[in-house]
């Protein structure tokens, strides 16, 4: 199959970042053909306050970036994976990738597990639990065959997850994020190769990239949307600003990758 990412550069408009994304994808389907389509994390609404993270919440059908999901991935035939937006369901807001199918049916929905509550080397802080309730469900879905897992930014520092994901039989595993320029120079790249080589998946991690405003400041994003191989290599690369990158997935790489090295054999716990 092919999968194209999607890097952006969203701020708190959600109208224009879905206008933005909506362009996007329809870049995506005339220029690359994809099977499937990855947005990045917050692709509807990024920094801002908590007060306008939380009024850009949206009920799930219904909502604007939901809909427009759905709709693209109908219209042109196409998985869509919806990088994450921020979902209002029982009165708490959570940051949730939802993923069509080319049908526009929704096929999963994944609320990010592990929010990113720090404070960074320069001093600016950083608490995704003033918005966000953290989810508990551990998510895959079939496309055509091919079972892919879902994760989301920071759930990437946890690879406990990423082993949960593999005995559920994930071949491929996608991580949008919105990763931090400070801790994304160091982080970014080493762990998107440890996970892929630990769990011999393909790795499709789309990024959020460059300036934005959040509380008064004046903030970054990473960008360096990746994509990885079972073997850890990177395939394909899209360092700084808006725009697409794309490859071919081959199920024959995981094969070969689980063949070479047997983890699924050789694993061991510790006694207890």
């Amino acid at each position: 199959m092919k999968a194209t990412l999607i890097q952006m550069n969203a701020g708190a408009d959600p109208s224009a970042n879905i206008a933005t994304a909506h362009r996007l994808i329809e870049q995506a389907v005339v220029q690359e053909r994809p099977d499937l389509i990855v947005l990045p994390e917050c692709f509807t609404s990024f920094g801002g306050t908590a007060e306008t993270q939380m009024a850009a919440a949206e009920p799930c059908p219904g909502g604007a970036g939901y809909e427009m999901l759905a709709g693209m991935a109908r219209q042109h035939g196409v998985f869509i994976h919806g990088g994450s937006l921020t979902e209002l369901k029982d009165g708490r807001r959570h940051n949730t990738s939802f993923v069509f199918d080319r049908a526009g049916r929704e096929v999963a929905a994944y609320r990010k597990m592990h929010l990113f509550s720090i404070t960074a080397p320069d001093g600016t802080v950083y608490d995704e639990g003033r918005v966000y309730t953290a989810g508990d469900d551990v998510v895959t879905y079939d496309m055509d065959g091919v079972l892919v897992g879902c994760a989301i930014c920071y759930d990437m520092r946890f690879p406990e997850l990423f082993r949960a994901l593999i005995e559920k039989g994930a071949e491929v595993i996608v991580i949008p994020a919105a990763f931090t320029l400070q801790t994304g120079k160091e982080h970014w790249e080493p762990l998107l190769r440890a996970r892929a080589i630990e769990t011999q998946c393909y790795v499709l991690a789309p990024g959020q990239e460059g300036r934005y405003e959040e509380d008064g400041e004046t903030l970054y994003t990473y960008g360096h949307s990746l994509i990885v191989d079972p073997w850890g290599g990177v395939i394909a690369r899209r360092p700084l600003g808006e725009g697409l990158v794309s490859a071919r997935l081959e199920r024959d790489a995981i094969a070969r990758a689980r063949r070479l090295i047997p983890l699924a054999s050789h694993r061991r716990l510790p006694a207890a």
